[in-house]
């Protein structure tokens, strides 16, 4: 730590609106030794802070404490450190990963969900910088409120840790701990973060989880397709373009598995969307029944037969944070209530007005939905939409208040409900807060692969989240092929593939039409996905090395090595 600095003058809070820097309100300072280590503890008017080092480890904490409540909205605190080398770079688990060059240029005042921690704006709750092959990585043992900031001046990029309210509140210590090596780069950054996982109880490997869910090992061997039943659009919806009302009939998806098998598919899973009478995106919670001019019940009864006849897997395709007005049992009271006493509302999907459910009612309204479903249908699977995506809400409603840690534990026990059932759980993309529950999820991809291929991109895409836990999750990739092939990232992560993907939305969630490849095609390169994943489903990914700027390679426990070429689309295996 000796060889860095931190910028110790961009300490502040946010109060009324005003920057109060630390240095204006400081009282007193003294060095601290415990059992534990040493350190240097400072008092403010409205906080303290303690800097120490953990004799047994090295480790150095940052504490943020609370003492008076004076209406303090935001701390910036700690910054990043000094970070000259024009070579350094920063590693932040965006998505699944970037890496970002000291010398990169790229507006990141825009960043998705304003950079909180559990969202896809940070899989993972840490930040790591490399400086001359020394560096370190920031923890962040606190993260349910809080977020981060990326800036950019002629001396690189500064990573920020921001720390939020908890019910209009600064209510309790925040923390980050950070480790310091002097052979630091992205690959160790991510096994040190490994290893606190482990050590926290958050890591769960696949081995064990299929203990309790034993369909996991059948999951492995799955191509996914993604399709789906109903799609209707409210007028009021942003979406809404004069279109009627378009339904699949659950026959036709059964008639189309069937022929997948006939062209090549082996073992397949089947992530159903609009499978309900509402249609994609319409009334939740309220989505029953099974939708009736697709065939009803009987029909998506005789879908799963079908499907477990050919030791296919079948997934529904559900949602219990986007809160419907259209939804039968509608309740205002039951939605997120802001600070100010207001009830939030858009009207941006299919469905048309909404509020979001109160993470707190979340698990009741999945138990209630369930408890009919299962008496219909038999599911190997379950999807519950933009749990694990986007960022945690808190409710000020004092009848069901609840903090984002809170939400957090709603949202796994949502998932918690579909183990106990026997049910594998999966959400929109791979937040580790999830990792105990969780199996798999929609995708987990570059941010690249989620906007236009032309537009400029973050950083360079590297595979963190998988460095940390491929032998805990199975995440499915997309396989388009356009300028680059996305196939080739799907090898280098260990993945299974898509086979189909048919998205219910253009231009979102990186659906941006079709790329030309016959169905004939796209099972030739699912199997060779697929046929990969299965040399290393259960295997940690070890290293990631970037041999240039079109040729990558992993490596993983058993030491198989796959090697990909971006500009040729090739790749090989070791």
């Amino acid at each position: 730590m000796e060889n860095w600095i931190q910028n110790q003058d961009s300490f502040y809070v946010t109060k009324d609106d005003q920057k109060i820097y630390f240095s204006d309100d400081f009282i007193t300072s003294e060095e601290r030794v415990t059992g534990l280590g040493k350190g240097i503890y400072n008092s403010y008017k409205y906080f303290d802070t303690y800097i120490w080092k953990e004799d047994s480890t090295n480790h150095y904490y940052f504490e943020w404490i609370p003492k008076v409540d004076e209406n303090i909205k935001e701390v910036h605190f700690p910054d990043s450190f000094v970070c000259e080398d024009k070579d350094g770079y920063s590693t932040i688990p965006y998505m699944q990963g970037l890496l970002i060059p000291n010398r990169y240029e790229y507006d990141y005042s825009h960043i998705a969900f304003d950079g909180q921690f559990t969202s896809c704006a940070a899989y993972m709750p840490w930040l790591s910088q490399t400086n001359n092959g020394k560096g370190y990585i920031a923890i962040n043992e606190t993260p349910w409120d809080s977020k981060y900031t990326i800036d950019h001046d002629d001396k690189g990029t500064r990573l920020q840790f921001v720390w939020l309210t908890s019910l209009g509140k600064m209510r309790y210590k925040r923390v980050v701990r950070y480790s310091f090596e002097s052979n630091m780069d992205y690959n160790r950054a991510a096994k040190i973060y490994r290893e606190y996982v482990k050590e926290t109880g958050l890591f769960k490997s696949l081995k064990e989880k299929e203990v309790t869910l034993c369909k996991i090992s059948d999951l492995q061997q799955c191509a996914v397709v993604h399709t789906g039943i109903k799609a209707h659009t409210e007028k009021d919806s942003r979406f809404y373009a004069g279109q009627k009302d378009v339904i699949h009939s659950f026959d036709s998806v059964k008639e189309m598995l069937q022929s997948l098998h006939k062209l090549g598919s082996n073992k397949l899973y089947l992530h159903l969307d609009g499978w309900a009478d509402p249609g994609y995106d319409n009334c939740h919670p309220d989505y029953l029944p099974a939708c009736i001019e697709a065939g009803g019940w009987s029909g998506l009864k005789d879908l799963q037969k079908s499907l477990s006849s050919q030791n296919d897997l079948f997934g529904l395709h559900d949602q219990y944070r986007d809160y419907y007005y259209t939804a039968k049992t509608h309740n205002e009271n039951e939605a997120i209530q802001l600070e100010d006493g207001s009830v939030f509302e858009h009207a941006n999907w299919a469905g048309g007005r909404q509020n979001y459910l109160c993470a707190s009612l979340a698990p009741k309204y999945v138990k209630r939905n369930y408890t009919e479903i299962l008496k219909h249908i038999n599911l190997d699977c379950v999807y519950l939409d933009v749990f694990s995506c986007n960022e945690m809400d808190e409710c000020f409603n004092l009848e069901h208040l609840m903090t984002r840690k809170e939400c957090m534990e709603y949202r796994r026990a949502c998932f918690q409900y579909m183990i106990s059932k026997g049910i594998i759980p999966s959400s929109e993309e791979c937040s580790d807060w999830a990792m105990r529950e969780l199996v798999f999820s929609h995708y987990g991809p570059y941010e690249f692969m989620m906007k236009d291929e032309n537009e400029k991109r973050m950083g360079i895409p590297v595979p963190l989240f998988n460095l940390v836990y491929h032998d805990c999750f199975i995440l499915p990739w997309p396989m388009e092929k356009r300028q680059e092939d996305y196939m080739l990232y799907a090898l280098l992560n260990g993945g299974i593939p898509y086979v189909i993907r048919n998205a219910p939305y253009d231009n979102v969630d990186g659906n941006f039409g079709s790329d030309g490849l016959s169905i004939e095609d796209r099972i030739k390169r699912a199997n060779i996905v697929l046929d990969f994943y299965q040399r290393i489903k259960n295997e940690e990914m070890v290293e990631h090395k970037i041999i240039n700027d079109h040729v990558q390679q992993t490596t993983f426990s058993n030491n198989i090595t796959v090697e990909i070429n971006t500009k040729e689309n090739t790749y090989r295996i070791v």
